[in-house]
């Protein structure tokens, strides 16, 4: 797994100023929204914005939001899933995902899994994580974290020996820090599309 990288970092950001002001930045508020003083800086991460397609350029250069706003759902009920029962459709809500999945949207981030130490707890090679930075990690948590410069996604724990990162599947081996430790985030929501 390799480590978030700064543009990703700053999308979640990017992606929460537009939600609440309906438009992508200017450069002058880029530079401020990521505390940059030249616009050139700014001009770059645009650029950088651009590439990923989260931001657009119109016609004559100015930015726009590559991205339509996030769709609201209707949840018209809920569904058994052991012995079937009569069900009846009615409008009980509307979810936006952003809402459902998001606690904090500007500290939130995406990876996509590869491996399969964390099977058991559900999670598969290909999944997609939402991990939510600045989160003080509780035993039981699962996080993103760097041990002794190599990342991984395991479960945290802290006992009298210290820091242990268990796996969830039973062919690896518990992970105890030798020289360093930096949990990069707590993975919120496990992002699975079906076929």
């Amino acid at each position: 797994m390799s480590p978030p990288s700064k543009l990703g970092a700053r999308i979640p950001v990017l992606n929460a100023y537009i939600r609440n002001h309906g438009r992508a930045p200017t450069l002058e508020e880029i530079c401020a929204l990521f505390g940059v003083r030249s616009k050139n800086t700014a001009a770059a991460m645009a650029r950088g914005f651009v590439k990923a397609g989260v931001l657009g350029r119109t016609a004559t250069g100015r930015l726009t939001a590559a991205r339509a706003p996030a769709a609201t759902l209707r949840l018209l009920g809920s569904v058994t899933a052991g012995f079937p029962s009569p069900a009846e459709e009615a409008l009980l809500d509307t979810i936006s995902l952003d809402e459902y999945l998001l606690k904090r949207p500007e500290a939130t981030f995406m990876l996509r899994v590869e491996g399969d130490s964390m099977v058991e707890a559900g999670i598969l090679p290909g999944d997609v994580v939402l991990v939510e930075r600045g989160r003080q990690p509780r035993n039981g948590d699962i996080v993103i974290a760097c041990v002794d410069g190599e990342w991984t996604m395991k479960y945290f724990y802290t006992d009298a020996k210290g820091v242990r990162l268990e796996p969830a599947n039973r062919k690896y081996q518990t992970i105890r820090p030798k020289r360093t430790l930096a949990v990069e985030g707590v993975v919120g929501s496990v992002i699975r599309k079906l076929k």
